[in-house]
């Protein structure tokens, strides 16, 4: 593994263990990027969008959720997919593991359902059986990986064929001060390790999709990050810099 990418890790990995020890949620439900739907368990205010909201989930479906965190969108996801479906939650953070399955516990008394699974792993390599899942969803996950383009072939072998990919992230639209790029803060906020928009579709196309579209595109907003620990060192040198995202696209 090169160094670069373990110290990556490392970085976010540090980021986001501080905030699931601390269990600290951005302000009225909103995410760090833009609106996302609340959740009774796991809203700790660190997505960038509602690729949920764009997923069309029906009864039955496998659905794999890349850096699930403590489990917001498995838990909207869950639901949907219904008592014959599952939802697998991939994450790397010990903590956010351990949070996510607390809120596990309460989700499922809550509910009843018993088709929730999180699993330890890297989304570059990721913990799951060649063509097991009907669907695939990131919220803000993607650009914290040190290897993006591993992440989308990892994602298409996960899916079964005719499967989809729906992924929440930021996109850069101008190159970032070099001394943003290096701030640590940032990056594990998705936003310093961030591609161009042209090399992230890029990325997606070169993993084997098709029918790659866009069903969300919104001006990154740093001023709208509210208290979130992470993304509110950005300040208003971001803004315009970047755009949130949500991508469909299908094996």
């Amino acid at each position: 593994m090169k160094v670069h990418h373990t110290k990556t890790r490392s970085m976010v990995r540090k980021a986001y263990a501080t905030v699931a020890t601390k269990a600290v949620s951005c302000c009225s439900g909103s995410s760090c990027c833009g609106p996302a739907p609340a959740a009774s368990e796991g809203e700790l205010g660190l997505s960038c969008g509602n690729p949920v909201g764009f997923s069309k989930i029906k009864k039955g479906m496998t659905v794999l959720d890349l850096g699930s965190g403590a489990g917001k969108d498995v838990f909207i996801a869950a639901p949907l997919a219904g008592p014959k479906g599952r939802v697998i939650g991939v994450d790397m953070t010990p903590e956010m593991l351990k949070l996510a399955k607390d809120n596990l516990l309460k989700f499922s008394k809550r509910t009843g359902l018993q088709n929730v699974e999180f699993r330890k792993g890297l989304i570059e390599e990721l913990p799951v059986k060649d063509c097991e899942a009907d669907l695939i969803i990131s919220n803000c996950v993607v650009n914290l990986s040190p290897d993006k383009p591993a992440v989308f072939r990892e994602a298409f072998r996960a899916l079964k064929p005719g499967g989809v990919m729906v992924v929440s992230d930021i996109v850069l639209n101008r190159e970032l001060p070099p001394a943003l790029k290096k701030h640590a803060g940032l990056y594990a906020a998705c936003v310093a390790g961030a591609l161009q928009r042209k090399d992230y579709l890029g990325a997606i196309k070169a993993a084997g999709f098709k029918g790659i579209k866009l069903l969300a595109d919104k001006a990154y907003r740093a001023g709208g990050t509210c208290s979130d620990p992470i993304t509110d060192k950005a300040g208003k040198a971001l803004d315009g810099a970047a755009s949130s995202i949500t991508v469909y696209a299908r094996k």
